[in-house]
């Protein structure tokens, strides 16, 4: 595809004390990164526009007060579309994913531009237990969700993104928290969107921060899940019928 044009997209929650880890081995690849500033506090403000706002390589942009993983993701891939690009990685800011492994995401998208490519997340010992095993109860709902099996892992933030079909679903039926990654692929994969899962290495730094709030996030995750599942048998007929000319 002659016009693939990839950047970076990084959210941030008073993650700066760890983005510039993150933003350092993507710039050495020659990648183009959007910092999205999602309402973090005075100081984290203060550090992200220090080393971001006349940074080579990097657009820093802003929004107040805090409004959520998916609001931030929106705004920086509506940046991107902005200043041309047409695709964007998805990348944590907290140094969990594995970024030496962007660019074989990002060949596995430039082979197939249409799709979504998207990492299953390989652990390491570093992962809460808790938090590994609760993952499929949504991995659950999604094989419901989507009559499928084709999406692996519908949690991962790292992702490479088509950003013209994906913003034309965000900006009308985003998901602002915790619960963006996995209605975002669902809704794709009603699109007609292929996903294409890739292997990657997932590790929870000593010095991470969670932005993940028990109750609420939770709770946010399944009022999504509800919508979905009605989503799901409002698209029965065309779901199964897709199923039938693909098998």
């Amino acid at each position: 595809m002659s016009d693939f044009k990839a950047c970076a997209v990084i959210p941030v929650f008073n993650h700066a004390h760890l983005v510039s880890q993150v933003f350092k081995p993507i710039n050495k690849l020659g990648i183009h990164c959007i910092i999205v500033n999602d309402g973090g506090d005075v100081q984290a403000t203060e550090q992200l526009r220090a080393l971001f706002q006349n940074t080579e390589g990097a657009t820093l942009v802003e929004q107040f007060p805090n409004a959520g993983k998916g609001v931030a993701v929106t705004l920086g891939f509506n940046k991107a579309l902005e200043l041309g690009f047409s695709h964007a990685v998805q990348v944590d800011a907290d140094g969990q994913h594995a970024v030496e492994d962007i660019s074989k995401l990002l060949n596995k998208a430039e082979q197939h531009p249409d799709a979504v490519v998207t990492g299953v997340p390989l652990y390491d010992a570093s992962v809460p237990r808790v938090r590994f095993y609760s993952r499929y109860i949504t991995h659950c709902f999604v094989w419901l969700e989507t009559l499928s099996f084709k999406i692996q892992d519908s949690m991962c933030g790292f992702r490479v993104y088509p950003l013209a079909p994906t913003v034309s679903i965000l900006n009308r039926s985003a998901a602002s928290r915790m619960d963006f990654d996995t209605n975002i692929i669902v809704r794709l994969f009603w699109r007609g969107v292929d996903v294409i899962s890739v292997p990657t290495e997932v590790r929870y730094p000593d010095n991470g921060v969670s932005n993940f709030r028990m109750f609420r996030d939770n709770l946010r995750i399944s009022w999504m899940h509800t919508k979905l599942t009605l989503g799901m048998i409002i698209r029965l007929p065309w779901l199964l019928a897709r199923k039938l000319i693909k098998s």
